[in-house]
């Protein structure tokens, strides 16, 4: 198991309604250069969840949580704005940027998440 020190919370630059999904997933054929959520291209195909990458969060402690920004905004006002897609970090009450986008779109796929979230706990990259 991988210790992150808090829970993670992943928030996705996409809402949750039926009307945003469609749409998300027709954008993200259709011109995926523009899509606004890099963590939705690098951990999602087609298909759903990658089998990679739901394989290495099943490995993480506490379990992580996902979310879309309009879940988000509900369940944290106060970060309402984002900045999104991130992650951020649940630690003993307080909830803090953990991974930037900037972070996200450079770490480009799976394996290089998988990697960045392995360094900002301290684990040796895989």
């Amino acid at each position: 198991m991988v210790e992150t020190g808090g829970r993670l919370i992943f928030v996705y630059n996409a809402g949750s309604s039926l009307f945003d999904k469609i749409t998300d997933f027709t954008h993200k054929i259709i011109s995926p250069a523009t899509y606004s959520c890099n963590l939705c291209m690098i951990t999602f195909d087609s298909l759903g969840m990658k089998k990679e990458w739901a394989d290495f969060i099943k490995t993480l402690s506490p379990p992580p949580v996902f979310l879309h920004k309009d879940e988000f905004a509900e369940k944290y006002p106060a970060l309402a704005q984002g900045p999104f897609p991130a992650v951020f970090l649940e630690k003993e009450g307080q909830l803090g940027l953990w991974i930037t986008p900037a972070e996200i779109a450079s770490a480009g796929e799976v394996d290089g998440l998988k990697k960045l979230v392995l360094e900002k706990t301290g684990m040796p990259g895989k």
